[in-house]
């Protein structure tokens, strides 16, 4: 439900761009500032309630997206469509570290499994959010964006019970004395630590630049290129959407199975020979089929890289999710900003021209550390 919302953002820029007479270059500064508020307080969310737990965080967080989209439902200028954006932003970034650790605790163990399942969820709300803007909102106006306040009514009706299984937790975890509690073994040495979380930082920035260019101008890019409606780009963003919920529930568990660093050389450098050819190919079909295999192949990493670095550091869950979901959306935002000028400058297809290049960063992944063999 809440990447549903989030997704409802970038689904509604044509309808913004039309409206009000925005560049790319002003699409890509609302996706900016989007980005940049739900990316750098999530790590500071992370290690506030890494140290202050406190169990109703989630609707607290919801609650900020709530106001942001009634709010983005009747903006009629760029700022305050910016305003509205920026709190959507805040919400996520407390949900996302939260919500990461709450999947963490309540895994049993199978921590990859967890994760895809949790981010699978968002992966297919977001799917689904730019199908809603088509059906529901693209015919009849944006005002109609109000709609989506009842799916935030809605998520935090959802969080209720598991706010109330995390109190519990936490009472649990207060009861317990320091003498019982078991210390903390790090698989790996602080600086090796570092290194590899670092390593797993370069991956994330590769991967993010060209899901940018995908989920913010993937639409303009099929309405130039093939001269598709609105309506009907969004429902071939929909398939890529639906691709990279698919990777994303594969990606964990096979890394519980096989090893996370297997994972990620699969999931980054398998997508280079699809985002390679993509640029180039004069059918729409066939681009449909090669964003749907670049969306299966590049969104397998995330669970597998947020679960690696979790184990490499598990008294910091709350740091290290919002450290990677933050700089996920920051670098997406960044990327968006850029990408927006570069279109303006260049023209839509030198985007995915330059983009297709980003996945053969994933070559540093040779220099990670095996967790799975260690153990």
């Amino acid at each position: 439900l809440n990447d549903l919302l989030q997704s409802v953002l970038s689904a509604s820029y044509p309808l913004f761009k039309d409206d009000l007479g925005l560049s790319f270059a002003q699409i890509g500064l609302i996706t900016l500032v989007y980005q940049l508020s739900a990316s750098v307080f999530q790590p500071i969310t992370g290690i506030i309630f890494d140290k202050y737990p406190v169990a109703w965080s989630l609707p607290i967080g919801m609650s900020f997206t709530l106001i942001g989209l009634i709010n983005l439902a009747f903006s009629d200028n760029l700022y305050w469509i910016l305003a509205s954006v920026f709190l959507i932003g805040i919400g996520s970034s407390v949900l996302h570290p939260e919500a990461s650790r709450i999947t963490f605790l309540a895994s049993g163990g199978k921590r990859g499994l967890a994760q895809s399942l949790f981010q699978v969820g968002g992966n297919f709300g977001g799917s689904l959010g730019p199908l809603l803007v088509a059906l529901l909102v693209a015919p009849y106006g944006r005002q109609h964006l109000i709609v989506f306040a009842f799916v935030a009514l809605a998520a935090i009706g959802v969080m209720y019970p598991i706010c109330k299984w995390y109190k519990s937790y936490l009472n649990r975890m207060k009861a317990q004395t320091v003498s019982v509690r078991k210390p903390v073994h790090l698989p790996l040495p602080m600086d090796k630590t570092a290194l590899s979380i670092a390593i797993l930082l370069i991956l994330i920035f590769s991967k993010y630049i060209y899901m940018a260019s995908l989920n913010s101008y993937y639409t303009f890019y099929l309405i130039h290129k093939f001269g598709v409606s609105v309506q009907a780009s969004q429902l071939y963003l929909f398939v890529f959407l639906i691709a990279t919920a698919i990777g994303t529930l594969l990606g964990g568990p096979i890394g519980d199975r096989v090893g996370r660093k297997y994972v990620i050389w699969a999931s980054i450098l398998g997508a280079a020979p699809f985002t390679l050819i993509m640029p180039h190919v004069e059918n729409l079909y066939l681009t449909t089929i090669l964003s749907f295999c670049v969306g299966l192949t590049l969104s397998s990493a995330f669970p597998a890289i947020l679960v690696y670095a979790q184990e490499l550091l598990p008294y910091k869950l709350g740091l290290i999710s919002g450290l990677f979901f933050g700089f996920a959306f920051g670098v997406a935002g960044i990327a968006s900003a850029v990408l927006g000028n570069m279109a303006d400058r260049y023209g839509i297809e030198a985007v995915y021209n330059v983009c297709g290049y980003m996945p053969l960063i994933g070559l540093v992944t040779w220099f990670l550390p095996d967790l799975k063999k260690k153990r």
